[in-house]
């Protein structure tokens, strides 16, 4: 009988894909349940909290050797209450410990192993530990705690006050006085452009994460100053990704990270948010260029959302492992003589060769174990011109290569899926989808919005009508949500995001009416007075050791950039100033921070850029008010909003503003100052132009 029968676990009667990955482990795992919190203090045990997520792949490394291992699994069990946390599940306990470890002078990151009092203050911790430094961990802190217990009480209690003393914004209001000067962006912006790497795209270092928000900010940047420098940047490193190996060329989406400078290599994991963000940024940048790259990235990788990632309901599954088979990469990469076989027979028998070609099975393409990464480094023209095909030749050869591989990858054993289904990445995928459609036209893309935006309203919503964290398909048919986690301010600020592309895509005002209730939600129950921030968790929600603010925008904006952003657009749709006034509070508590850390609070700077740039209300009023949304949005023009009707609106930006029965009406405000009114999209655009 083997080991993984031999034992089970608490974890077996969770959902969560990772806590479940550990339900066979002879470690007595526990979640983070308020009983087993009480039980370490009834037994006067330490705490470890082990904090990771199902397609982490030192966590797996971690677990293997360690976690599986009966003599550790003992030591463990002994003399600690073992917490196992999925991060993506409980973000609220994760960030609290990452905390600690950062204070404590760790390196951040997965898996968080932190070890606590039988009330949660935390005093030790750290990420991986090899198997034996994890064995002496243990043997030490449990020597120190039945001998000199006062040493780690005081240490915790010094350490949990340097958390709740560790937030960037200070407890007063911010003044609204202190807003930016276009110099300010413009000097955070060269400060930034040092650490670009000029030759393959992203910063200057290794790995090199795809940080959407970063070039979002960095588009608009450049639509407001014209600077060329800042545009082949955004450009050269878009192209570098969509033709590095971080890109699944087979299948679409994008992995969480290249692991070295040319964005070949990948941590083949791939993330819903990362992808969903990527496919808003591609269809953006499509609008600014129409270079047709960026169309096909966002086609390829919506198909892979709705292939691999979507479930029967229309919730979206967020992530799929780096391993298969126990082997990083293995689903993804190829042996030559395999990918010869398959494509040899192609165009005339020219196949592979162009294949071969397109996709550098050569020096640049190999990996190790004989084993090629797919990447791409000369564009259509040049392939075209080097094996003497039109460029509709080459497309068609690659195109029938890569069905024929999508078809045979499909035979492997797959990634494990994490299927849980998390409100804030749904609602990123959700805007995503409105991104795509507002630039491509492709109603599926919208369709597929409100299918997933209904999913949220039916399965994440509690009896009160209040936002769930997350689901599962074992608890989609639930009789009761009590036991769910209650959504967090990422979960509110991003589903506002999504009502309000959702609005600006249909002009359904329900949707308008659906955020800002959600607002107000976060108004009354996260809203701190004292400097206008807004707590990452509920005041109804179970007390941590302590209430966090979340402010720095990373791989995922900062909840509290996302609601500046949003109470600066619900306060022009509803002309509620205080909301834009609001805004620029928030943004101006956080402008030291970005004059230092520009690539860390990029989407304030865009909160930021909406009150020092013009910025554009458009109003469209009659029978065609959608097509002349439609053809507003063939073009890239960040600082607007759109606001549109075809019947007789309340709404304060529609009010008296319909037409006669014949027309439709382009209206472009500023300040609610309205220039001439026009009947033809292009002489809207002419009074847009800066």
């Amino acid at each position: 009988m083997s080991q993984i029968q031999q034992h089970t676990n608490s974890l077996i009667h969770e959902t969560s894909p990772y806590l479940l990955q550990h339900a066979h482990n002879p470690v007595n795992w526990y979640a983070w349940h308020d009983e087993v919190l009480q039980k370490a203090k009834v037994e006067n045990k330490l705490i470890l909290i082990s904090i990771g997520y199902s397609a982490c792949h030192w966590c797996h490394v971690m677990e293997h050797e360690s976690f599986e291992d009966t003599a550790v699994a003992k030591l463990m069990n002994e003399n600690f209450i073992c917490i196992k946390v999925d991060r993506e599940e409980r973000p609220d306990i994760d960030h609290i410990y990452m905390n600690a470890v950062q204070i404590m002078g760790g390196q951040g990151g997965w898996p968080l192993n932190c070890f606590a009092l039988p009330d949660g203050k935390p005093f030790f911790g750290g990420t991986y530990f090899p198997k034996q430094n994890w064995m002496n961990v243990l043997v030490q802190l449990a020597e120190l705690w039945k001998k000199e217990p006062e040493k780690i009480i005081k240490y915790a209690s010094e350490l949990t006050e340097g958390i709740k003393k560790s937030e960037l914004i200070k407890s007063e209001v911010p003044d609204e006085n202190n807003s930016y000067s276009k110099k300010d962006i413009d000097e955070a912006y060269s400060s930034w452009s040092a650490s670009f790497d000029k030759k393959e795209g992203g910063p200057d270092r290794a790995p090199k994460f795809p940080m959407p928000c970063n070039y979002e900010f960095l588009l608009r940047y450049y639509y407001h100053t014209n600077n060329k420098e800042c545009l082949n940047h955004i450009l050269l490193t878009l192209d570098k990704m969509a033709y590095g190996g971080i890109y699944d060329h087979i299948g679409g989406g994008f992995a969480r990270y290249s692991t070295d400078k040319i964005w070949k290599v990948p941590h083949f994991e791939k993330m819903l948010y990362d992808n969903a963000q990527l496919i808003s940024l591609y269809s953006h940048a499509y609008q600014l260029t129409k270079n047709s790259l960026y169309k096909k990235v966002v086609y390829e990788t919506i198909r892979f959302i709705e292939r691999e990632m979507t479930s029967p309901e229309s919730g979206i599954y967020s992530a799929l492992d780096a391993d298969s088979e126990g082997e990083e990469g293995k689903y993804y990469v190829w042996k030559k003589e395999e990918l010869k076989g398959l494509t040899q027979t192609l165009s005339k028998g020219e196949g592979f060769k162009i294949f071969s070609d397109y996709y550098n099975i050569n020096e640049h393409g190999f990996w190790e174990h004989d084993n090629y990464i797919l990447i791409r480094k000369e564009n259509d023209e040049t392939i075209a011109t080097k094996n003497n095909l039109t460029i509709q030749q080459l497309n068609n050869t690659i195109d029938e290569c890569k069905k024929i591989l999508l078809s045979e990858r499909n035979k492997r054993i797959r990634p494990g899926l994490d299927d849980k289904i998390i409100t804030s990445w749904n609602a990123l995928m959700i805007k995503a989808y409105c991104s795509a459609y507002d630039v491509f036209g492709e109603k599926k893309f919208l369709e597929h919005a409100l299918n997933a935006i209904s999913f949220l309203e039916n399965k994440l919503v509690d009896e009160n009508g209040n936002l769930l964290h997350s689901t599962h398909p074992k608890k989609l048919n639930a009789p009761s949500k009590k036991d769910f986690v209650k959504a967090f301010a990422d979960d509110y600020a991003f589903t506002i995001e999504a009502y309000l592309s959702l609005y600006q895509s249909t002009f359904d005002e329900s949707m308008l009416s659906k955020a800002e209730q959600l607002m107000n939600y976060l108004m009354n129950h996260f809203h701190n007075p004292t400097n206008e921030m807004f707590f990452f968790s509920s005041d109804t929600d179970s007390a941590l050791i302590a209430r966090k603010t979340e402010t720095e925008d990373n791989v995922i904006p900062a909840s509290n950039s996302s609601i500046a952003n949003s109470l600066f657009l619900l306060g022009h749709y509803f002309e509620n100033e205080k909301y834009i006034q609001q805004s620029r509070r928030m943004s101006s508590a956080v402008k030291e921070y970005f004059q230092k850390y520009p690539s860390s609070f990029s989407n304030w700077a865009m909160a930021a850029m909406n009150h020092l740039y013009t910025f554009h209300e458009i109003v469209i009023a009659g029978k065609d008010a959608d097509a002349k949304r439609n053809e507003l949005n063939q073009n890239y023009i960040p600082n607007k909003l759109i606001a549109g009707s075809k019947i007789e609106s309340s709404m304060p930006l529609l009010h008296n503003r319909l037409p006669e029965a014949d027309k439709t009406i382009v209206y472009v405000c500023v300040n609610k100052t309205c220039r001439l009114p026009v009947e033809k999209t292009e002489a809207a655009l002419k009074q847009l132009q800066k």
